[in-house]
């Protein structure tokens, strides 16, 4: 049987990283992609895999970079299309916050993620998949304390995203996921998260393949819970 290929956006470290291992451990064609020409831990990865792995270079808030990435995989037809990336620029409240953060953060937090999505959507099989990592920061009625402002409502504006887009592509038969990978222990998520990759990712890629062939937008956390919009 030929193995079902996924497309992980944001592959070099940390939860990018550990979807990509756990797909090729389930055997998975998984392609991989790094900004930059550095050595990360997917080439690791890839050298490793006796070439189930490919590494891809790709800094998505380039819209030409995207393009280019479309025309190298156009001979390919993706199973799963995940874009995980995110950055956070500390916890400032927003009227502190320089107008230069806030549009890289929500640049690279939103605009980019959909602007992937709507280049590579016609790589994707009919019934497959397309996914982007979210967050519990993201919902609105779940932002009780505050917080993080700028990451919040780059992760919140992500969420409005793809329920536009799910709106315009409504007659196509993609599952859409945003999925919320936990409090996880990054560095984004900071030394005192309580949750390992090895904890948050296989549960990940169980919700995410659960839902494999369902039509329309879901947004769920690790454990295949409802996050709350």
């Amino acid at each position: 049987m030929t193995a079902r290929t996924a497309l992980i956006v944001g592959a070099s470290r940390s939860l990018g990283l550990g979807l990509a291992t756990e797909y090729a451990r389930r055997g998975w064609d998984v392609i991989g992609t790094v900004r930059g020409d550095r050595r990360t831990g997917l080439h690791d990865l890839a050298e490793a895999s006796g070439g189930r792995v490919t590494v891809e270079s790709l800094d998505m808030t380039k819209p030409e970079q995207v393009a280019t990435l479309r025309e190298r995989l156009a001979g390919h037809t993706l199973d799963l299309l995940f874009v995980n990336a995110a950055i956070t620029r500390g916890n400032i409240p927003v009227g502190d916050v320089p107008t230069e953060m806030f549009v890289e953060v929500v640049v690279t937090n939103a605009l980019s993620p959909m602007r992937v999505i709507e280049s590579l959507r016609p790589l994707v099989a009919p019934t497959g998949t397309i996914g982007v990592m979210s967050s519990r920061q993201g919902s609105l009625s779940l932002n009780t304390n505050g917080g993080q402002d700028v990451y919040r409502a780059s992760k919140s504006a992500l969420n409005q995203l793809m329920r536009s887009y799910a709106a315009r592509y409504a007659d196509a038969a993609h599952t859409l996921l945003l999925i919320c990978p936990g409090h996880v222990r990054t560095e984004l998520g900071g030394p005192e998260a309580p949750l390992t990759i090895d904890q948050s990712i296989p549960g990940a890629v169980e919700t995410i393949n659960r839902h494999s062939g369902e039509p329309g937008l879901k947004f769920l956390n690790y454990q295949d819970q409802p996050v709350p919009w």
